[in-house]
């Protein structure tokens, strides 16, 4: 798919980019992280890992000497890491980003969750979904953040989108994954699209994708022998909209998880305490089905 108005020119999001939003559901903004923030970024994802912030359940100790590539290796992604990591908190309120997302999403915004990514040489990708479906909001207002910290191509596993599949404005029902391209034991039926519709979206260090939460999309596998796939996804939604989130059946369901982070704008339900439930996970290899 090529069209023009996808692609923020010089970092400032125009009424051509937010007419293609929602009528394709994503956005791509070219280096939007400039060089010195990527590489402040990689060198907190090393530090994540080798457990500098405090032990996370499931992960290893560094070894003496150990290199950062190595640690690295070990890992596919963590969950909340804002939660134990200052640098990645910070970057949830990172001015570009939120200056885009008040024009697409609402001026008043909160974040409820964080991601990093490290998928190293031979690591599975996620299957097809929408991040609604994990994530429900009452408003359909949810919108990933996805911040290339490496280069990614469709040979490490970049993120594919079918445009404009968030139109659809309903939660599409999953089925059984047989393909080792995804780590999911579930999946997307997409075989409906034409084949010419299912696009990846290659990124360099630095490039932002914004997408929205009903968007279909997936990441295959990582088929290179010596290149990352780093990434870190920021989920953020309208702050007027509660957030009824059991997380999976983790947390007893609420009508407002209040475990959120106002990053612009006023927070309608302040009256409500806010809420710190969520710890840091490591994200496991295989991920199981979580309901339909």
């Amino acid at each position: 798919m090529t069209n023009e108005n996808q692609f923020l020119k010089n970092k400032n999001i125009t009424e051509e980019n937010i007419r293609f939003y929602h009528e394709y559901g994503y956005l791509v903004a070219r280096g939007l992280f400039d060089p010195a923030e990527i590489e402040e970024l990689k060198r907190d994802t090393a530090k994540i890992f080798r457990g500098e912030y405090g032990h996370t359940e499931g992960m290893l100790p560094a070894i003496e000497n150990e290199s950062d590539v190595d640690v690295l290796k070990k890992y596919v992604a963590i969950h909340f890491p804002h939660k134990i990591s200052p640098v990645i908190k910070n970057y949830l309120f990172h001015q570009a980003v939120t200056e885009v997302l008040t024009k697409i999403v609402s001026p008043n915004l909160k974040c409820m969750q964080s991601m990093l990514f490290v998928k190293g040489p031979g690591k599975a990708g996620q299957s097809w979904h929408q991040d609604e479906f994990y994530i429900p909001t009452r408003d359909k207002s949810l919108i990933g953040v996805w911040i290339a910290i490496d280069d990614a191509s469709v040979e490490n596993g970049c993120l594919w989108v079918i445009p404009g599949s968030q139109k659809s404005g309903f939660i599409m029902p999953r089925i059984d994954n047989d393909s080792k391209e995804y780590a999911d034991v579930d999946t997307v039926d997409v075989s409906g699209y034409p084949e010419e519709q299912v696009i990846p979206l290659e990124a360099k260090k630095g490039d932002v994708v914004f997408f929205n939460g009903y968007l279909l999309h997936s990441s295959l596998r990582n088929k290179t022998k010596d290149n990352f796939r780093t990434a870190l996804v920021n989920h953020y939604m309208s702050a007027e909209s509660m957030l009824p989130w059991d997380q999976d059946g983790k947390f007893p369901l609420t009508a407002d998880l209040r475990d959120i982070v106002l990053v612009a704008g006023k927070d309608p339900y302040a009256y409500r305490p806010i809420a710190d439930v969520n710890q840091p996970y490591l994200r496991p290899e295989v991920l199981k089905i979580v309901k339909n």
